[in-house]
């Protein structure tokens, strides 16, 4: 029988689920990887190239707040609502191929990150399913393979270094559709589900009207202004290092951006453990602090040595993800139980949005500092407000429910 302890099986699940999410996610950043062929090949304007990844950032705004609106993820079975999405995430990858143009192109990375946001909501929600003790460890595990599946992409360009870009497409699209089978046919809701919801469209705001859900969710923000700028422009970050350098970590820009963004799976793990041992607020106010940090030091390793750069960009690259999966196990905590998917597919959405906002400023920030050196000190507020938020969301006696009263 299982109990919160215990739940038979649950290893299995967490498994299957991590493997189908590492699948299906590398088409978020299929395009972005093979962005310098792209605009090559394309002819694209900066601001088109892009639009490539802020197109996939606002199709799953617009989908996690479309999906929380009717309530989705807490009337469809999940594991269902993920297979048709991974399916659909697999067929919009593969518009791509047939070089439809730059407003086609763009249009369906869109459809891409509406598509995404039938999977990744509903999988923390699964996966919560079979967790109750040892929650935030599981949700680690789980956005580590998000951030593995992100970062695929950059390591099948390294791999296939002078081989058409369309190799990189084609990998992302077969490793999407064994997403979709796994989630089809080998994974299922755990013994701990959530109450059922039925369809309630104020419920999707009233998920917003206590205080402790909205510092959580304030600390989230902060949390997403930071991470996928970082992850997004890291690679130009790295192009315009890498001309100035002599020898370069790893390699190659493509190379050191695989190992930086995948090094967020380590960080989950350890926020996951540290979570479940020392609460949510500190392991998450910890998290920010040092990926903050890092954001303002790793301009100083721009001209080198190359091993500093290298270290301040993997420190970097554990710590930004690291604390992401607590903010959702926190929603999952705090939350009316009837509309735990509802609650995290809204807070994605929003955070999604201010990532879009984010990755639309950096080019801009670029241009106005006069090149990439300092680009990332735009992204240093957010972390700022998200340490008070989750300090503040500490001295909250509500948020004793979380990590079984660690906080």
């Amino acid at each position: 029988m299982a109990t919160a302890a215990h739940a038979e099986g649950r290893w299995t699940a967490l498994a299957l689920i991590c493997l189908g999410v590492v699948g299906v996610l590398t088409t978020w950043f299929s395009a972005t990887a093979i962005v310098p062929e792209l605009t090559e090949s394309w002819s694209l304007s900066p601001g088109a190239a892009a639009w490539l990844t802020n197109s996939v950032q606002l199709g799953f705004v617009v989908g996690a707040i479309s999906s929380s609106f009717v309530n989705l993820p807490d009337i469809v079975r999940m594991n269902r609502l993920m297979a048709v999405a991974s399916l659909a995430a697999a067929a919009a990858n593969l518009v791509l191929l047939a070089e439809p143009g730059t407003a086609a192109a763009i249009g369906a990375r869109f459809a891409t990150g509406v598509a995404l946001a039938g999977v990744y909501p509903p999988a923390l929600k699964l996966m919560a399913t079979w967790f109750v003790k040892g929650r935030g460890l599981a949700l680690g595990f789980l956005i580590g393979a998000l951030t593995l599946g992100s970062a695929m992409p950059h390591l099948f360009r390294a791999l296939t270094a002078g081989i058409e870009w369309k190799s990189v497409v084609l990998s992302s699209t077969l490793a999407t559709l064994l997403g979709a089978a796994i989630f089809a046919f080998a994974v299922r809701e755990g013994p701990f589900p959530f109450g059922r919801a039925v369809f309630n469209p104020r419920q999707a705001l009233s998920v917003f009207s206590s205080r402790p859900l909205l510092l959580a969710n304030l600390g989230y923000f902060g949390h997403m202004w930071e991470l996928y700028a970082m992850w997004v422009w890291l690679l130009a970050f790295a192009r315009a290092a890498e001309a100035g350098l002599a020898s370069f970590p790893f390699g190659s820009a493509s190379m050191l951006s695989f190992i930086v963004v995948a090094s967020g799976a380590v960080g989950c793990l350890l926020g996951g453990w540290l979570s479940d041992r020392i609460g949510r607020c500190l392991t998450t106010a910890g998290m920010m602090a040092v990926s903050g940090s890092s954001a303002l030091l790793i301009g100083f390793a721009f001209g080198g040595p190359g091993w500093l750069l290298a270290l301040i960009a993997i420190v970097w690259g554990i710590s930004v993800v690291g604390d992401s999966a607590q903010f959702s196990a926190a929603v999952t905590e705090l939350a009316d139980q009837s509309f735990v998917g509802t609650a995290l597919a809204l807070q994605l959405g929003i955070g999604f949005g201010l990532t879009v906002i984010a990755i639309w400023a950096i080019p801009f920030f670029v241009a106005a500092i006069g090149g990439w050196q300092w680009a990332f000190l735009l992204l240093v507020p957010g972390p700022v407000v998200g340490v008070l938020s989750m300090l503040r969301l500490r001295a909250h006696p509500e948020a004793r429910g979380m990590a079984g009263g660690l906080r």
